[in-house]
C-alpha cells in the first residue's frame, strides 16, 4: 500500500460559534487529523507550552522568517504577530496526516493562493441570540467586548460563501459528525484512492 499524502483543511468561524470545540472533538475520535500550531511573538499565558498551542519567538526571529517567505499566512494583530509555518504544514502533510489550518477568512484566502485543493470549512452557529448566549457564558468578557465580538462576527459570517462546506454547530454531535464526514469524503477522492490503492486496483482490473 502506498503511503499517500495528507489533507489540508482550512476552518474558519465567529468567536463563539463553538470552532474548538468541534476540531478538539475531531481529534480525540480521529488520529489521522492534526492543528496546525502557529508561530507567535505574543508571551505564554499560564498553562500554555511551547510547540502545543503555540510556537513562541521573538519579532526579530519572526521578521527574519516573514523575509525567508516561511509562512503560509501571517498577520499583526495589536503588538503580536501570527503566522502559520509552510514547513510545519509540509511535514505533517508528507506523513500522510491530515492538517487543520484554524485561520479567518483573510488568512484563508492567502492559503488559497499556496493551496489551491485546500478544502475549507466554515462552522456557523445557530442564531445570533445563541451566539450571543454562548459569549456571555465564558464569563469572562464585559457587555462591552461582547458587542464588540458580536459586531465582528457578523462581519466574519459575511464571508461564509467563500467556504467549501458550511457546518451549523446547533447539537454538537449533530455537527461533529458533519465534520467526520467531510474528511471521509475527501480521503476517498477518486485520485487518492488510486494512488493508495494502486497495487489492490492493478489486481482488480487484471482478472
Amino acid at each position: 500500500m502506498n503511503q499517500s499524502r495528507g489533507n489540508l483543511f482550512i476552518l474558519s468561524a465567529p468567536s463563539g460559534a463553538g470552532k474548538s470545540t468541534l476540531y478538539k472533538a475531531l481529534l480525540a475520535q480521529d488520529e489521522q487529523v492534526r492543528i496546525s500550531v502557529s508561530h507567535t511573538t505574543r508571551a505564554a499565558r499560564t498553562g500554555e507550552e511551547d510547540g502545543r498551542e503555540y510556537f513562541f519567538i521573538d519579532a526579530d526571529d519572526f521578521l527574519d522568517m516573514i523575509a525567508e517567505d516561511a509562512f503560509v499566512e501571517h498577520a499583526q494583530v495589536f503588538d503580536n504577530y501570527y503566522g502559520t509555518s509552510k514547513k510545519a504544514i509540509a511535514d505533517m502533510l508528507d506523513q500522510g496526516l491530515d492538517v487543520i489550518l484554524e485561520i479567518d477568512w483573510q488568512g484563508a484566502r492567502q492559503v488559497r493562493e499556496l493551496y489551491p485543493d485546500a478544502l475549507s470549512i466554515f462552522i456557523l452557529p445557530p442564531s445570533t441570540k445563541a451566539l450571543d448566549e454562548r459569549l456571555r457564558g465564558r464569563g469572562t468578557d464585559s457587555n462591552e467586548v461582547i458587542e464588540r465580538r458580536m459586531s465582528k462576527a457578523v462581519s466574519e459570517m459575511s464571508h461564509y460563501d467563500e467556504y467549501d462546506y458550511v457546518v451549523i454547530n446547533d447539537d454538537l454531535d449533530q455537527a461533529l459528525m458533519e465534520m467526520q464526514a467531510i474528511f471521509t469524503a475527501m480521503r476517498n477522492r477518486r485520485q487518492l484512492i488510486a494512488q493508495k490503492h494502486a497495487d489492490l486496483i492493478n489486481d482488480l482490473l487484471s482478472l
